[in-house]
């Protein structure tokens, strides 16, 4: 509230009689001593209003998200989304056909979750219309006003409930959002595959989501879009795992979540996950090689074998009879140890008299394998030696 690019932008607005509110979850956050992240604030009057005070103050603007009334300005190289108060006018449980109004409660009304839908004005006074602070003392996500209507308003949500329930609620999930959600989870098929997926990794990226795992699979949040859930036990795991490393990772607790048999190129496609996403939970369902963190020794080769990134996602997924001390020694060998490269290549082959073509391949294979049994120590000399001694057995 009181940087210099916000209090230059509040200034902005001001000075032409333009309303502004923090809104949203930077107002949540903040009353939670959290850091906010994105700031994002509400204005009594039209975008083009708005445009014109900034553009006056020398401020740069863009109409990122104009038809809903969205600006988004830069100051100081710090980006603000501004958003005109707004009411429904129509709602197809996806997406709203709205109309700008100055009617703080009005939009505040539209809003999902108490907890959102409070505001707070330059001086540091609260508005808050529906509870939302006591809410959040309580832990409690609470939907505005009717739950029924707000989700058939947009259907994500059903998602959206366990998710702020995950980050900033404590037991028991609210009934009446609870049983209102199980009344429309078959809406959830409707739903775009990006607009689940982004929720669901956002979810499971909360401190500890086990338990609203289980309350959404049995609500039947995963029937059409995790048919493969086989419950949250390996999450468990994981999340304790992630806990002894100080780290953690939503795509990989998805993985926990599922069947080790599920396709994962197939499920990948249908949740519509990067390539590199993809990749990712590919390797960690595979069940080999079997991950052993007893042996530094071990470990290094399978960090060669994986590279670090998947070799973590493997060793917390399933760290085998590893104690705790060798899980961390494990995780921070990934983290640290600058993975060599094979000293030698195919020219080293071809300039020994090989032809090019298949055996330079088997041959450098052959190498590589005698150069990491003996954990990597052999520098180029010693691998040029072993070379000529295979290619001298052929």
């Amino acid at each position: 509230m009181t940087d210099a690019p916000t209090a230059r932008l509040l200034a902005a607005l001001s000075a032409t009689g333009i309303g502004a509110r923090f809104v949203g979850g930077c107002v949540r956050n903040a009353l939670l001593g959290i850091a906010p992240g994105d700031i994002d604030i509400a204005v009594d009057k039209p975008p083009t209003d708005v445009t014109r005070a900034l553009e006056a103050a020398g401020i740069k603007v863009a109409p990122t998200g104009i038809a809903h009334g969205t600006v988004t300005a830069v100051v100081d190289h710090h980006p603000y989304e501004i958003t005109t108060l707004r009411r429904d006018v129509e709602t197809d449980g996806r997406h709203a056909v709205v109309a700008f109004t100055d009617d703080w409660r009005e939009d505040a009304a539209r809003r999902d979750f108490t907890i959102n839908a409070m505001s707070c004005d330059a001086a540091g006074a609260l508005w808050d219309y529906f509870g939302g602070r006591a809410d959040l003392d309580a832990r409690r996500v609470r939907f505005v006003g009717d739950p029924d209507t707000r989700i058939v308003e947009d259907v994500l949500r059903v998602m959206r409930f366990f998710r702020f329930h995950a980050w900033y609620g404590k037991p028991p999930l609210d009934p009446e959002g609870l049983a209102a959600c199980r009344r429309h989870m078959g809406k959830l098929r409707a739903l775009s595959a990006e607009r689940v997926r982004t929720e669901l990794l956002k979810l499971l990226a909360a401190d500890d989501p086990a338990d609203v795992v289980e309350a959404m699979a049995v609500s039947g949040a995963f029937d059409h879009w995790l048919p493969q859930y086989q419950g949250a036990t390996r999450l468990r795991a994981l999340i304790a795992n992630e806990r002894l490393v100080g780290e953690s990772d939503g795509l990989r607790r998805l993985a926990a979540l599922l069947d080790p048999v599920t396709d994962a190129v197939a499920f990948g496609k249908r949740l519509k996950l990067s390539t590199q996403q993809g990749v990712r939970l590919q390797v960690m369902l595979a069940g080999t090689p079997e991950i052993d963190a007893t042996d530094p020794a071990i470990v290094r080769k399978q960090i060669y074998r994986l590279g670090a990134a998947l070799y973590i996602d493997r060793l917390l997924l399933d760290r085998g009879a590893a104690s705790d001390d060798q899980l961390r020694a494990a995780h921070h060998l990934a983290r640290s140890w600058p993975v060599p490269e094979l000293p030698i290549g195919g020219a080293d082959v071809i300039r020994a008299g090989i032809k090019a073509g298949p055996d330079v391949g088997l041959l450098i294979d052959a190498v590589e394998t005698w150069w990491i049994a003996r954990d990597f120590a052999p520098d180029r000399e010693a691998c040029l030696a072993e070379l000529a001694r295979l290619i001298k057995a052929r």
